[in-house]
């Protein structure tokens, strides 16, 4: 491992940002892996399942996808991306920092509205739907809607069904989805819009609707080898994440295996 992946897998380390699987994780040529916040659940269990039958190491960073494919674009020696949404995997092809012949279209997922589980709050989700109203003076949490994946769909669906004007100066914007997830579980916030998975994940929220799928852009979320990487190990866990071996723990989650 050279000095330059030691002192980035230290850093992340150090900023609570990696999922170590194993006890020594992040030594020798393990793969480094930069994923989507939604995506944490799903790869942890994959990551986990592939080094008990592998016995190879997988270090996760978990943030939106616009905070990662920009410390790859700073030098961070992430292996492997996986993003939330194609626009940032799009940003790191045109920035030529990663193998494109390596790209491939992952998952789908949903976003949904959740409200805090012991709240009775009963909305239907259709076109000129008072969102305002529901939200009863508080505000509504979302990934930070101009860069987070999350966020962009949301207010996609919401300019869409024409909800948007009347809540937009009551956004609680969060860096990740997970952050806004934490939001609402805490009863920070009345209501918010994270992925379908997310809201599977927390038991302190429930879903109170889901957004047409026609509502917003597709939710695609991309895989990709990075430019520099050169890790055999890493190529292995790729097509570990396509393998029928990894589709239950995604759908487990809630995501859709598109291939």
């Amino acid at each position: 491992m050279g000095m330059t992946r030691r002192f980035w897998i230290s850093m992340l380390a150090g900023a609570a940002l990696v999922t170590a699987i194993g006890p020594a994780a992040a030594q020798g040529r393990d793969v480094l892996v930069f994923a989507a916040a939604s995506l944490k659940n799903a790869v942890d269990d994959i990551a986990g399942q592939w080094q008990r039958q592998t016995g190879k190491r997988v270090a996760v960073s978990y943030a939106a996808s616009n905070n990662l494919i920009r410390q790859i674009e700073q030098g961070a020696p992430a292996d492997i991306f996986m993003s939330a949404d194609l626009d940032w995997m799009d940003y790191g092809q045109q920035k030529n920092l990663i193998k494109p012949e390596t790209r491939v279209s992952l998952l789908g997922n949903h976003i949904v509205l959740i409200a805090p589980r012991d709240q009775t709050v009963s909305i239907k989700i259709e076109k000129g739907f008072d969102l305002a109203a529901a939200l009863k003076g508080g505000r509504l949490a979302m990934g930070n809607v101009d860069a987070v994946p999350a966020g962009k769909y949301g207010k996609a669906a919401l300019e869409k069904l024409g909800a948007w004007d009347n809540v937009k100066d009551h956004i609680a914007q969060a860096e990740s989805v997970r952050a806004a997830l934490l939001l609402v579980a805490r009863g920070e916030t009345p209501l918010g819009i994270v992925y379908q998975t997310d809201a599977a994940s927390e038991p302190g929220v429930r879903i109170v609707g889901t957004f047409p799928d026609d509502s917003h852009p597709p939710i695609i979320y991309p895989v990709a080898i990075t430019k520099d990487s050169n890790n055999a190990a890493a190529v292995e866990f790729l097509k570990y994440l396509r393998s029928p071996a990894a589709r239950p723990a995604f759908e487990r989650q809630g995501f859709t295996v598109l291939e």
